[in-house]
């Protein structure tokens, strides 16, 4: 079995940082994906042991992943995670100039699955605010708060913009091995106790921040 980067662990939750290429969950084409290392791993602990999905990251998109040990903690993380600080850093293609801004999007899906921001609000609302933190050879690097967690509300969002995320090959341009986006931090609370997890940002990220 493959070992997992577990960030963090206890009765009630499991924290897990994801690896970029992976999928969170099935597609219903490959079993290949972190949750079936995730419930490989608990098993091997006790085989009645359970392990419940809480939120999924993108295939590409590296970083944080949440799940819960029992139903109950994950129906109450799941209807309280509007209200979790979720972080991420992302390189963009070119120069930034607004330093700190807000995103605000109707999004929209197609049959192909892709994302578009829609010109009325019939979309699904999307709200994103960012920070540059450094902008380096036509590069800008983004810490990124995300208010709602509409699927590639990041990825359209920057797209939209005209700066896409460095990778993207979906949204933006085939000019980087990776996607360079990375789910950097996770704040919870669960029974008034605050969580806070952060997780290594991978080199491939992390080279344009030095």
């Amino acid at each position: 079995m493959k070992k997992l980067d577990i960030i963090y662990e206890d009765k009630d939750i499991l924290v897990v940082n994801k690896e970029a290429g992976l999928l969170t969950i099935s597609d219903g084409k490959s079993d290949n994906t972190l949750y079936s290392e995730v419930r490989e791993y608990v098993k091997k602990k006790h085989k009645s042991n359970k392990i419940f999905i809480v939120h999924r990251l993108d295939k590409d998109t590296s970083g944080i992943v949440l799940f819960a040990k029992n139903e109950e903690i994950k129906r109450y993380l799941q209807d309280n995670w509007t209200s979790y600080k979720r972080e991420y850093i992302a390189i963009l293609n070119g120069v930034l100039k607004t330093k700190i801004g807000v995103i605000k999007n109707y999004l929209k899906e197609n049959r192909s699955h892709f994302v578009y921001v829609s010109k009325d609000k019939r979309g699904e609302y999307a709200e994103t605010l960012y920070k540059v933190i450094k902008t380096t050879n036509n590069k800008t690097i983004v810490k990124i708060n995300i208010i709602t967690g509409k699927k590639h509300q990041i990825r359209v969002g920057f797209a939209n913009l005209g700066y896409p995320i460095m990778g993207d090959k979906k949204y933006g341009l085939n000019n980087y091995p990776k996607l360079c986006l990375h789910a950097s931090k996770l704040e919870i609370k669960i029974n008034n106790k605050t969580y806070v997890f952060s997780s290594k940002i991978p080199s491939y990220i992390n080279k344009f921040i030095k």
